[in-house]
């Protein structure tokens, strides 16, 4: 045999069975298997990123609740600033234009030793004759502490009711022309039903332990000396209206009956009648009066939650309360 014939051809690199290269089904699978255990580490990794992102908003979450203050936004500091308290909405417990909110941002701005001067930008019909008390003698009690430190009510659309008698504490009053004032009186508003009740023929059913408990119940008949009850103690709290505007104003009230009648002007007639100083607005009195047209807002900001809570109940509650006979209360209004 020749040297070509006894050599022996090389073995191909492909089988005769089906030509699939040895070991490639192996790697396949490994690759697959590699491929796999990626793909979960992937997934376990974004899955944990997701669970450690709800942790960290939980516990963030929760520190704005026990902490709340701690969250809010404080006014910024400067070296001279005019402080800003805002009465926007229903002056009430509990609402921003509240007493404790009111008190809270007033006491603030009169630590600060940067403040020059106090603004009470009011835009408020009214509410509680308590919470415009409370925020009337805090007024009072901080300007004998700080003689230093002038208060200005601006009022912006209505000051009304409660409102002025928040105002009326302030050195003076600035309105816009076109503002709503007045409506120094007290009202307590309802409605009678039992007519309504007998010609459906529904019985009232309400037991009492006290003779006049039932006072003002919208489904019962008002009792003998019940209104001229209800009447005398309207007539005091009027008085006692008239008598903080009166110590408030002073000389500048024009001697006018009607100026406590429970009528309402608009603001440039209001300077006539001594209930507005003069007409300008919170900048103005800012720049011109106070001479410190940096404005600080310390307005206390409302919680969130607080805010979600009130907007989830508060309305049924109020009605609730009012169709049980327990909304009614003198309004500054």
């Amino acid at each position: 045999m020749s040297d070509i014939q006894q050599k022996q051809e090389p073995q191909s690199s492909t089988s005769q069975a089906g030509g699939v290269e040895p070991g490639k089904w192996e790697r396949e699978q490994l690759e697959k298997l590699v491929g796999s255990t990626v793909n979960e580490h992937r997934r376990t990794r974004r899955w944990g990123i997701f669970f450690k992102f709800l942790t960290f908003a939980y516990l963030f979450t929760l520190l704005i609740i026990v902490f709340p203050e701690k969250f809010s936004s404080s006014p910024i500091k400067s070296k001279g600033h005019t402080a800003l308290i805002e009465v926007a909405g229903v002056i009430a417990a509990g609402e921003a234009a509240g007493a404790d909110s009111v008190i809270t941002g007033l006491r603030a701005a009169f630590k600060d030793a940067n403040t020059k001067g106090v603004i009470l930008r009011i835009n408020s019909p009214g509410g509680s004759p308590v919470q415009s008390a409370y925020i009337n003698d805090e007024i009072t009690r901080l300007k004998e502490k700080h003689t230093d430190i002038p208060v200005y009510a601006v009022i912006v659309d209505v000051c009304a009711s409660g409102g002025y008698y928040i105002a009326a504490a302030a050195d003076k009053i600035y309105a816009d022309k076109g503002s709503i004032v007045g409506s120094i009186g007290v009202l307590m508003n309802g409605f009678g039903f039992e007519e309504t009740m007998s010609r459906l023929g529904v019985e009232r059913r309400l037991l009492t332990a006290g003779e006049h408990k039932g006072i003002m119940d919208p489904f019962s008949p008002l009792k003998e000396g019940e209104q001229e009850h209800i009447q005398g103690m309207l007539d005091q709290l009027h008085q006692q209206f008239i008598n903080t505007v009166k110590k408030g104003r002073g000389d500048r009230l024009k001697n006018d009956p009607k100026l406590f009648s429970g009528l309402f002007w608009s603001g440039e007639e209001s300077v006539k009648l001594g209930l507005v100083d003069g007409l300008g607005s919170s900048s103005y009195v800012a720049r011109e009066i106070i001479g410190e047209e940096n404005i600080v807002d310390f307005t206390p900001a409302e919680d969130l939650f607080e805010k979600l809570a009130k907007r989830a109940g508060a309305g049924m509650a109020d009605t609730l309360a009012r169709m049980s006979g327990l909304g009614w209360e003198p309004q500054l209004r």
